[in-house]
């Protein structure tokens, strides 16, 4: 666990008691700070009333609290300020979230932050099974898995693997990712950040007070990313790496005719043929495969190191997870592919498809996915967007669902633990 003790002996509000707050009221208390916690989950309060003491912060006396720590899901700007927050902005309380709360606790690390509409928690993964397989101390998580204050203490010598949302990066103020990593923009969280450039605005906060000892990994496959790299390379004191699987990019890394391919240190050369990594199917996994290695080299790893942690990654679960095989078809958990753009990644990865879709439907439903259609042999659809995709679908089995799952579980991994037991519950023969 981190010990935050730069509020020592003063009252620190805890807005928001999912993991992220709950590693922040550990990480406050061990440090001396007097918690004032708060949920507006009048069942989460009920849950954790003999644990812990809870304060209404949005009736609190914010002229004598000098910090409000800010669970990413609670809205701070748009569509509109949660009252505590304004109530501590209007008093010259700071509003912060984890991530700077860790940058600030242990500044002497090495700090690899990704982010992207799609691909950062597979490629956060990726890059801390590659720091590990070379030895390396060091802690993933963030946004996946494990909460940035339940983190072990790393010192000089460790290295920070973070997935951070557009969310978590709108709270951070002064923490300097050493190398940062954007994969990719389309629409998403629009509901959150009101519109397009509100979402590329936070998501390009992960390139933010870098230095010319930095490095900036950007995928350049689509319009949005590929502006903002040229940009950086422009004006930005980083060292730039694009990134591409569909084209050769000049001191980048890319990928051709199936091979990854390195071109960051001058002429291109072949470092792994793609199709050994055996977890990492599809072109959407390549793009965070060249991430992966683009961000091991900035890291000092060896390319054969590098390589070969690739090739050994397990995958992660609910994305692209091979559940099981019935009568020769083959069940992919792809509970995680919550909106358009990743679904579509997971339909180019196979001809013949049982689609089971469907969910909390988003902006833009699944109009998008239309040219793959003629790939689905057949389609199930699920829960509140049924109506709408029937429309859409009118006139394959992976589990992609293109929605969030708010609307029948409490969250993707829930929804696809149900999958995968549903499978297992057919007979299915492990894929292990």
């Amino acid at each position: 666990m981190i010990v935050v003790d730069s509020f020592r002996g003063r009252p620190v509000g805890v807005l928001g008691l999912a993991k992220s707050g709950r590693a922040a009221i550990d990480a406050l208390a061990a440090g001396g700070a007097k918690v004032l916690a708060w949920d507006d989950n009048a069942k989460v309060r009920e849950a954790l009333a003999t644990e812990l003491p809870l304060y209404d912060l949005t009736a609190a006396d914010w002229r004598n609290i000098p910090a409000l720590v800010l669970s990413p899901g609670i809205p701070h700007s748009f569509p509109e300020p949660h009252p505590a927050v304004l109530r501590a902005r209007e008093a010259g309380a700071e509003i912060v979230g984890d991530l700077e709360l860790l940058g600030r606790a242990q500044p002497d690390a090495r700090y690899v932050g990704i982010t992207g509409t799609n691909g950062k928690s597979t490629t956060t993964a990726l890059i801390g099974h590659i720091l590990a397989s070379a030895g390396r101390p060091v802690e993933v998580g963030g946004n996946l898995g494990t909460p940035a204050l339940s983190f072990a203490p790393l010192g000089r010598d460790g290295t920070y693997v973070i997935e951070a949302s557009s969310f978590q990066l709108e709270l951070i103020a002064a923490l300097a990712f050493d190398v940062a990593i954007l994969l990719n923009i389309t629409p998403d969280h629009l509901d959150r950040h009101g519109s397009m450039e509100g979402y590329i605005a936070a998501k390009r906060q992960i390139f933010a007070r870098q230095t010319d000892k930095s490095t900036a990994i950007i995928g350049v496959d689509d319009a949005i990313c590929r502006d903002l790299c040229e940009e950086l390379r422009r004006g930005g004191p980083a060292r730039v790496v694009p990134i591409s699987v569909l084209q050769p990019v000049s001191g980048g890394v890319y990928v051709d005719q199936g091979w990854l391919v390195a071109a960051m240190e001058g002429t291109p050369h072949r470092v792994l043929e793609l199709g050994l990594a055996e977890r990492l199917p599809g072109a959407h996994n390549w793009q965070n495969a060249c991430a992966a290695y683009a961000a091991a080299r900035a890291c000092g790893i060896d390319s054969a190191v590098a390589t070969a942690a690739i090739c050994s990654f397990p995958g992660l679960a609910h994305r692209q997870e091979l559940v099981g095989t019935i009568d020769g078809i083959r069940y992919i958990n792809d509970s995680k592919a919550t909106n358009a753009d990743a679904t579509e990644k997971a339909l180019l990865c196979y001809p013949a498809i049982y689609w089971i879709a469907g969910g909390l439907p988003k902006a833009g439903g699944i109009t998008p996915l239309a040219p793959h259609f003629g790939r689905l042999r057949h389609t199930f659809l699920i829960g509140q967007a049924t109506e709408e995709f029937a429309v859409t679908l009118e006139g394959t089995v992976p589990f992609t669902p293109a929605c969030a799952s708010y609307d029948q579980f409490k969250n993707f991994e829930e929804r696809g633990d149900m999958f995968r037991r549903l499978v297992t519950a057919l007979g299915a023969t492990s894929a292990s």
